[in-house]
């Protein structure tokens, strides 16, 4: 849901935030040293003026007010944004839509952390519901190779500041992106996925974009995307491992070559068993033309 609003350069959101209005109050990622991401590589990343935010959500509300039900406050980890700037945009957000029934932005763990519990919960009270949080692997060689900031205890530690403060995590695995470890990647992911405990998880597949870091290293042989039967068994692995209280989870993203769908662990064994299928070559894969970002 995008609306004649101020936004710079290229847009991201989650999949289940494709009917939100995407309000811009950061711009850029205030990390943005993941090897294999350029979402956000074309901007220096900045706080945006607190006034041209609230003036957005004037603006949408001018036309849409009604309609809106979801808000997601972009750009990479916006989470990073000072207090006064979150309690003043969500509080402008309820006061104009009436049918809002739920903010979210990502957020990195690091960012969590530095919030604390009293922050947290008011952020939870004034509407901000839900964080999707991309520690791509629960592997700490891997975290490290890929530049990600942060390692699974400093996850896991977010997550439980989460979960006090009532907060919804939906939490986000990369696939094939641990070259030999692709065993200990898919076996650790799940762990961590069991100590986050998340409401929501979901599996994407490394894509090498160019002039990233990862490109470069690929140019060089230094890596190389896995084979899909690889790639299966990764997800395999995570799904039949990890043990979240009750988790909805999904590969719908257009990057994987299996797009599932169930909660976890109500649906485990089904799940499993299509992936079995998959390895077996009786499920048909999407064709490699019709993945993308």
């Amino acid at each position: 849901m995008l609306w004649p609003m101020r936004y710079e350069g290229r847009l991201y959101r989650p999949p289940s935030e494709a009917d939100a209005l995407i309000l811009q109050a950061t711009i850029g990622c205030s990390w943005n040293h993941c090897t294999y991401c350029d979402m956000y590589r074309d901007k220096t990343f900045r706080l945006r003026a607190l006034d041209e935010s609230l003036e957005d959500l004037e603006h949408a509300a001018s036309q849409v007010a009604a309609r809106v039900e979801k808000l997601f406050v972009a750009d990479g980890d916006a989470l990073v944004m000072p207090m006064a700037h979150w309690r003043a945009i969500l509080e402008r957000a309820h006061a104009l839509f009436p049918n809002l029934r739920r903010v979210s932005c990502y957020a990195m763990a690091r960012n969590v952390r530095d919030k604390t519990p009293d922050e947290l919960a008011e952020l939870r009270a004034l509407g901000l519901r839900r964080f999707y949080v991309g520690p791509e692997s629960g592997d700490d060689v891997t975290l490290k190779r890929i530049a990600k900031g942060d390692t699974f205890a400093g996850h896991v530690e977010a997550a439980k500041k989460c979960h006090e403060a009532g907060i919804e995590l939906s939490v986000i695995a990369l696939l094939g992106i641990a070259m030999e470890r692709s065993e200990i990647h898919a076996r650790e992911t799940a762990r961590l996925v069991t100590e986050m405990d998340p409401a929501y998880f979901a599996a994407l597949t490394v894509t090498v974009v160019p002039d990233t870091p990862l490109a470069k290293l690929a140019k060089r042989g230094a890596f190389e995307v896995p084979e899909v039967p690889a790639l299966l068994r990764e997800l395999r692995t995570m799904v039949d491992e990890a043990r979240p209280t009750r988790c909805v989870f999904r590969t719908n993203h257009a990057s994987n070559y299996l797009p599932l769908a169930g909660e976890l662990p109500r649906d485990r064994a089904r799940i499993v068993e299509v992936l079995d299928a998959a390895l077996d070559g009786r499920v048909r894969l999407r064709p490699e033309w019709s993945r993308g970002l």
